[in-house]
């Protein structure tokens, strides 16, 4: 659901793009018949989807905010983007004076990657695409300036919105005008685009690491112990008590690391004179007590069952 399109050239790069992103969730078979009623440009307007989209049973989320053109470096980036069920597919255009350099990317993985030296390229859906190489056509007269064409790509992305909701109102502009020939062009392209991947593929391994810390986070929240037995007392030193944990109890510290293994021992403290070998340890109500009296004891660890 995107629209970018990118001038190349000796006066430098200028690219312009949409800000839309659209989601969906529904049945897939409905999905597709309503993707494509968009990509073949029966549906005109926001209005029109929302109503098909209805019909279908689909839920539409429509957002104008998304970023898809980025200065990197003396270069413009624009990036289409497609989620599929385990990896991000990306298209992408990096832009400067006198080449560009087109790669698709399945993850951080690079699936092709194709240098050129000039030229007017558009990404978008095929009717999108098409609309706007005839406005192209009928608006882009002759050498003018970077400027310029920035407006007049502006004015083409607001008209072809105005016929497709693949497309939405808001639109970025960005140009960048560095001092390349076509050699130093191609060499600084080589140099920023591997550097971006290398910063993508960070990004994609701390996401990564995040996620599996918030699924061990989620796991290990839902053996929190609540209620029952968790060991018993093997020792007594004023008011630290040694616990020897039962065969079923763990404790973990706030980063859900390990810090005693069942059979193992931890420490307590309780105000309670009348604390003895042997004395059942629980938790009731929510609160961690001596079973035989209910005398409170505290602690800096995480009870879990295994």
């Amino acid at each position: 659901m995107s629209l970018i399109i990118a001038y190349i050239g000796k006066k430098g790069c200028v690219m312009a793009a949409d800000k839309r992103r659209i989601g969906y969730f529904g049945d897939k078979k409905n999905l597709d018949l309503l993707e494509e009623e968009l990509y073949e440009g029966s549906i005109g307007n926001d209005e029109e989807f929302l109503a098909r989209a209805s019909e279908l049973g689909i839920s539409i989320k429509i957002t104008d905010d998304a970023n898809k053109l980025k200065t990197v470096g003396n270069c413009i980036r624009g990036e289409v983007s497609t989620k599929g069920t385990l990896e991000t597919k990306r298209r992408r255009i990096y832009g400067t004076t006198n080449g560009y350099q087109i790669i698709e990317l399945l993850g951080s993985d690079t699936k092709s990657r194709n240098a050129g030296e000039n030229g007017i390229v558009i990404f978008g859906n095929n009717f999108a695409k098409q609309l706007a190489h005839n406005l192209i056509s009928k608006k882009l007269k002759g050498s003018k300036s970077l400027r310029y064409m920035g407006e007049v790509f502006e004015d083409i992305l607001k008209e072809v919105s105005s016929k497709t909701p693949t497309v939405g109102k808001n639109i970025d502009v960005l140009m960048q005008q560095p001092d390349f020939n076509k050699t130093e062009a191609q060499k600084h392209l080589n140099l920023t685009i591997d550097h971006d991947i290398k910063v993508l593929t960070k990004f994609r391994q701390e996401l990564t690491e995040q996620i599996v810390q918030q699924s061990i986070e989620i796991e290990m929240a839902n053996k929190i112990i609540n209620k029952g037995s968790v060991g018993h007392v093997v020792n007594v030193d004023g008011n630290m008590l040694f616990i020897q944990l039962n065969d079923k109890t763990q404790a973990m510290d706030g980063n859900w690391k390990q810090l005693a293994a069942p059979g193992q021992n931890v420490l307590m403290f309780s105000e309670s004179s009348n604390v003895e070998i042997g004395d059942e340890v629980v938790i009731e109500n929510e609160e961690l007590c001596l079973k035989k009296d209910k005398s409170s004891l505290k602690c800096d660890i995480i009870l879990c069952s295994l």
